[in-house]
């Protein structure tokens, strides 16, 4: 008898945030079309979907192999130095780690499509099969949605307006990886628990 599967609705949420060397997940150079940015910081904050405890996390630093690559833009926001990367964890390492961590959870990110773009990239460059669940959580749309339903609407949706909005601390610079998935995390936590806007009284 074949066992039943988790649900959808009790797999932990894996809040995910990705330091990358640019902005360009692939280039046509030469003839070729080859992955070109990379990941040079994975940040994890693994929560209960339902209580949203924190089950775990994670902070690691991802040595690239390409730092000609890097972009001088990217470079000023994630702060990368070649002095603070020199323990850093090779991508393949740096995968398996976070792979163990997130079993069955489902990956969340503030613009998914972007940040998983560049997971798919890694485990199919690392040769290693995702644990995650299939399933995807876009922290903007979803922060979007619950808040209208809330009473409340914004402008814009940018994971520093959220946390503005909500109360919560802004992000510091330079951005670490942690400190963004720290970041989707306490924004949905919040908005779980803001309260209705002006609720109909009975």
């Amino acid at each position: 008898m074949q066992e039943d599967k988790m649900s959808f609705l009790d797999r932990p949420l894996a809040f995910t945030d990705l330091e990358m060397t640019g902005l360009e997940m692939f280039r046509y150079e030469n003839g070729i079309f080859q992955p070109w940015h990379e990941i040079c910081e994975i940040g994890l904050i693994l929560a209960d979907q339902k209580t949203l405890t924190v089950m775990d996390e994670l902070n690691v630093k991802v040595k690239i192999e390409h730092p000609e690559r890097m972009d001088p833009g990217a470079q000023e926001v994630n702060g990368y130095d070649e002095a603070d990367w020199k323990d850093a964890l090779s991508l393949k390492e740096a995968m398996a780690l976070y792979n163990e961590k997130v079993k069955e959870a489902v990956f969340t990110a503030h613009n998914v499509t972007w940040d998983w773009g560049f997971m798919d990239i890694a485990y199919a460059l690392t040769g290693i099969k995702t644990s995650l669940d299939y399933h995807r959580i876009d922290l903007l749309s979803h922060a979007k949605a619950a808040l209208e339903a809330k009473g409340y609407e914004l402008e814009k949706y940018r994971l520093s307006r959220l946390a503005e909005f909500l109360g919560l601390h802004p992000e510091p610079l330079p951005h670490r990886a942690i400190n963004g998935a720290r970041a989707a995390y306490d924004v949905y936590k919040s908005i779980k628990e803001l309260p209705i806007k002006n609720p109909t009284r009975n």
